[in-house]
Formats: structure tokens, sequence, C-alpha cells
């Protein structure tokens, strides 16, 4: 459904009378207010669907469906507008059954303009304000999934090197790949941090200054080498397949990183002991693929259609006591807003295949059709 836009909202006048309608439709477009009439029930839940508006006046009293009927209607669609009866009854029983059955006010028949106005002026009012604040607390909402989601990987990966060192079982000569570890992912979680700080509420996550691209081998020599020893210790045997130096794909480093690194967490917590397989191969003409494929158990067709969803999971369990369900969700919003797409296909032999195409960013190699 597609709102009316206009400065002040829109607004569904619905009465039998034509007169009425006209002269109530009259009144509120002068004072800014976009608005639609219908002349029955039907046609008014026909209009809700088709451009939700920010405020109904409901005539109380109609042939056919009345005002009752259509509230009861509008409820079950979910009704999420306040709606105001326009009657000339003035039992009291009758509108406490209309406060029962969902209405925020009336007005009574003949009104006068002022009155009229001034109602509706305080209940779209509320309802845009009700808006605004839902939106905020969503967007902030998902800037914290985003910040907690992207601080979990380098995190990891600081006290999984941390806890290696701690045993004094290490070879010597990987200590300072081991410290390293910890240096650079402290590093990630502080320049994600300063990311977050500096990128105003609401703002995409992945939006960048000028033409942000991301070298495709290069994302895939840093995850090898991110990543190497804790899957050694996962008893995953990990491969490496570079497209041509210099292949730049239409996505910030640091995000395709991130992202990225979902998809190999994902690889060691529920395909161990195995093999994961890190490509860069052409995609669609004009597009560039990051693939990973593992020897897990795949994912079973029924589960298939939930991977992508918020709060879905590979696994019928949490591994790791932290697992949020949020990562393949966000990984996939992400791709999209840059112009790309994630996907997952049943790996031949048995395992799972993940799919990041992105498009290819300007002087890059052309890719040719797989």
């Amino acid at each position: 459904m597609t709102p009316i836009q206009t400065s002040l909202g829109s607004i569904l006048v619905v009465d039998d009378q034509s007169a009425n309608r006209r002269v109530v439709s009259t009144l509120l477009s002068r004072e800014g207010y976009a608005v639609v009439s219908a002349g029955s029930g039907e046609e008014a839940l026909a209009s809700y669907d088709a451009c939700q508006p920010d405020l109904i006046l409901l005539d109380m009293m109609m042939p056919g469906m009345d005002g009752f009927e259509v509230m009861a209607a509008l409820k079950e669609r979910g009704l999420g507008v306040p709606v105001v009866f326009v009657t000339a009854a003035h039992d009291r029983d009758l509108l406490l059954r209309a406060f029962d059955a969902g209405v925020v006010d009336y007005v009574t028949k003949p009104f006068l303009p002022e009155e009229l106005i001034a109602r509706v002026n305080a209940h779209v009012g509320l309802k845009l304000t009700r808006d605004r604040l839902e939106r905020v607390a969503s967007e902030r909402q998902e800037l914290v999934n985003l910040v907690a989601h992207d601080l979990k990987n380098p995190l990891s990966s600081v006290l999984f090197a941390s806890d290696i060192l701690r045993t004094n079982a290490v070879r010597a000569e990987r200590i300072p790949r081991y410290l390293d570890m910890i240096y650079e992912s402290a590093n990630d979680a502080i320049g994600y941090i300063r990311h977050y700080l500096e990128t105003q509420a609401g703002a995409s996550r992945n939006e960048c200054e000028g033409a942000a691209c991301a070298d495709l081998s290069e994302t895939l020599r840093w995850l090898a080498n991110r990543y190497e020893f804790q899957l050694d210790a996962q008893g995953i045997e990990l491969t490496v397949t570079t497209p041509p130096p210099g292949t730049k794909v239409a996505i910030d480093d640091r995000v395709l990183r991130q992202v990225a690194e979902n998809l190999v967490s994902n690889a060691m917590k529920y395909a161990p002991n195995g093999e994961l397989l890190l490509s860069g191969r052409p995609g669609a003409p004009g597009y560039w693929q990051l693939v990973a494929a593992d020897r897990g158990p795949g994912i079973p067709a029924h589960q298939q259609r939930e991977l992508f969803k918020p709060f879905s999971r590979l696994g019928a369990a949490e591994v790791d006591g932290v697992s949020s369900g949020l990562g393949l969700s966000l990984a996939k919003q992400i791709i999209a807003n840059a112009g790309g797409q994630l996907w997952y296909e049943d790996r031949e032999g048995g395992g799972s295949v993940f799919v990041i195409e992105l498009p290819a960013a300007a002087a890059t190699p052309t890719p040719a059709l797989a």
C-alpha cells in the first residue's frame, strides 16, 4: 500500500450522502489535506487497501455495511489509523458502543467546520507523531542489531587468539600471528564503532563516500589470513581460489569483509571437520561472485525458505550461546543495498554454498560468462 503524500496528511471520508462527502472533502482540502471519499462500506475498505490514509472520517449509519461493520472489517485488516465517527445520533449507549468498537472520537451532525478541523488536526497530528516515533525506534533497534552483529566476529577472533596464547601450548613461530590477530581484530572493532558514531542514525550502513569498491582477491586473502588458525582448530581444510588481480566490486571493502566473515563463521559453527572453499568467480554479465562452499550437512529444503529471515538460525540450537539469528538476514539486506544478491545453493556431493553477487566496479576486468 502506498500512502498519499501531502504536507498535512491524508484522510478517507466515508458517507453514503454525496452532498456530505462533497462538503467535508472541500473543507479538508482547503486545509491542505489529501482527501479520498467513499460512498459505502465496501468502497471504504477498497480505498483503505489501495492507499492507507492517516485518518478515517466514518459515517456511523449507512445502508448496507454500517459504521460498526466497517470498523470490524478494518480491524481484521490490522487497522493502524485513527477513526472518527461522524453521526447524527446522540444516544449515549450508541456512542459508548462506538468507542468499544475502536473509534478514537466522534463528531455530531450538523457539525461546526471549526470543530471538525480541530478534531481532525489533533488526531492526524497524533498519528503522524506516533509514526515518526516508531520509525526512530525501528532505526535505533536496527543500529543496535548491526553494531552487536559486527562486533561479534572481531571480538570472537580476539577471544580465540587470547585463549590459545593463555594455554602456552602454541608453537613459538605462531605467536606473532596470534598477536597480530588480536591487534587487527581489536582495530576492526574500534573501526566499526567509529563508523557507526560518525554515521547519522538511519543512514544505510554501507553508504560510502565516492565510488566505494572492494578488491575481491584482497578480500579473499584477508579472510584466509584472519581465519586460517580458527578453521584449522575446527578441523576445516581451507581452499582459496582468487579471481584475476584488480577484480573489484562496487561495495565498501570493510562491508564486504563483514558479510563474508559471517559466512566463514557459519561454516565453522555448522560444518566442522570438513572443508571450506572460498572463491571469486564471474557471475552474471557485469557482476562478480564471492562463494563460500562447505561440506557440512547442508540446509533442509523446508528450512531454506526461512534462511534469510530475521532471527532464523542455520541449526536447531545455538552453537556458541550468543547467536542472534540476524547474520544472514542482515547480510542479505546489506548486499541488496549495494545492488547485489546473496543466496543459498545445495552443494553437489553434500554441503552448503552461499553466493554473494555484486556489480563490478569501474576499471575491473570484464567478467566472462562462467
